[in-house]
């Protein structure tokens, strides 16, 4: 009956990346049945961008407009907002602990309560200039009963939360939302994109078992570690693809662009059938041929992924996580394209490793299994599951008033 009352409806969903090598916008279509499929996509070249956040607002704003555009015309839409993703070395985590008391032991917890708490665990010492862009949950506690997942109800005369909060200068988060000033699309909400690459690239098995979710990017890598099921730890670093090629640059003596490309074409994260070869490159600037060592350029590579991984397994490794990770180590971002990465991944994390792909989500098979459109996805997936909690509360008011028109016959 309800169905014929209320029509399976669908959510057109966007969500919008601007990553150091480029803008992705990644248009999902979410039907009321919950089914979430990716319907279009835009990509264009990223300027404006280092390191993850803005540094020219005019060449950003362009290329944020042509990825919009191309996502429009690819999924026949006209898109109004999106979930827009946030990086940087600025970003700092923790986890907090809010704690609301009663009079009463035997005192029934409410609403109310809950609000109370959650606002306790968000008042925190953080520098002035910064602004909280992510509240996490991770378990509530009712008299010392710990992993509650909804204590309303409950009887007790003492409620704890556990949450993860990441927060960053205010001004360097909110260049990213000026960039679509002008372009009449308005900003759902900001969300930490290693967040959202973890969301689409894990499954509920993977996060209570325990996964690392590491992000490489061209200017930054994100890690996020999941554990009983929830959020534990997350972190940036100012380290990506573009440091590998700056990296190459440097030590083979050559310009960025010849580096790009031959870490393209020729890069890998082993030495396996490099040892003994080489390259003849062709004239450049008028300059006679050179070759360079196959075995010199992956080692180069090799020495800047190890160092990358090591910072992020020696800082999970200090936080006692790396015992909870039973699951593993999920790669995704332009990185995870890298030949043997995995392997190499595997070696210090001491885990297996694995390229994740977003199988929850249906539809363009070249997003769901392209890495480097992890963050996109997720937005898409973030927003999915924020709508559906709108329509989940919307769909229980509607209910409420058709009893109450029902009643009046």
């Amino acid at each position: 009956m309800l169905n014929l009352l209320f029509p399976e409806k669908s959510t057109v969903i966007v969500g919008l990346d601007i990553g150091t090598s480029k803008v992705v916008a990644v248009v999902g279509e979410v039907h009321d049945t919950g089914t979430l499929n990716i319907i279009g996509i835009g990509q264009c070249p990223s300027r404006g961008v280092c390191k993850g956040e803005i540094v020219n607002h005019d060449q950003a704003a362009e290329d944020v407009r042509n990825a919009i555009v191309e996502a429009e015309r690819s999924a026949d839409v006209e898109i109004a907002s999106v979930y827009l993703s946030a990086t940087g070395a600025h970003l700092s985590s923790l986890n907090t602990r809010g704690i609301f008391t009663s009079a009463s032991f035997d005192h029934e917890i409410t609403p109310q309560d809950v609000k109370e708490v959650l606002a306790n665990a968000k008042v925190f010492n953080r520098p002035s200039e910064n602004h909280v862009l992510q509240t996490l949950r991770q378990r509530f506690t009712v008299n010392g009963q710990a992993g509650i997942v909804d204590p309303v109800g409950m009887l007790g005369e003492r409620l704890e939360v556990e949450m993860h909060v990441i927060h960053g200068v205010t001004t360097r988060l909110h260049n990213h939302t000026r960039v679509l000033g002008g372009l009449n699309v308005e900003v759902e909400e900001m969300v930490f994109s290693g967040l959202c690459s973890a969301l689409a690239m894990t499954d509920s098995e993977q996060k209570q078992m325990g996964v690392l979710v590491v992000d490489i990017g061209a200017g930054t890598t994100e890690y996020v570690v999941y554990a009983d099921g929830v959020i534990q730890h997350t972190g940036v670093l100012a380290v990506g693809g573009n440091h590998l090629t700056n990296d190459l640059s440097y030590g083979l003596r050559m310009a960025p662009a010849r580096a790009e490309l031959l870490k393209r074409e020729h890069g890998a994260a082993t030495l396996e059938g490099a040892v003994g070869q080489s390259l003849t490159l062709p004239n450049e600037n008028g300059l006679q041929p050179r070759r360079v060592n196959v075995e010199h350029l992956r080692r180069i590579m090799i020495a800047r992924l190890e160092e990358t991984f090591e910072l992020i397994a020696n800082d999970v490794g200090e936080r006692g996580f790396h015992e909870q990770l039973r699951a593993g180590v999920n790669l995704c971002g332009g990185g995870a394209r890298i030949r043997g990465v995995e392997k190499l991944a595997e070696n210090v994390f001491e885990l297996t490793t694995r390229v994740g792909r977003a199988d929850a989500i249906g539809g363009m098979k070249s997003a769901t299994d392209d890495p480097e459109l992890a963050t996109a996805v997720g937005l898409v997936k973030y927003g999915a599951m924020r709508q559906k909690g709108k329509r989940q509360a919307g769909l229980v008011g509607r209910i409420k008033n058709l009893a109450g028109a029902l009643r009046l016959f």
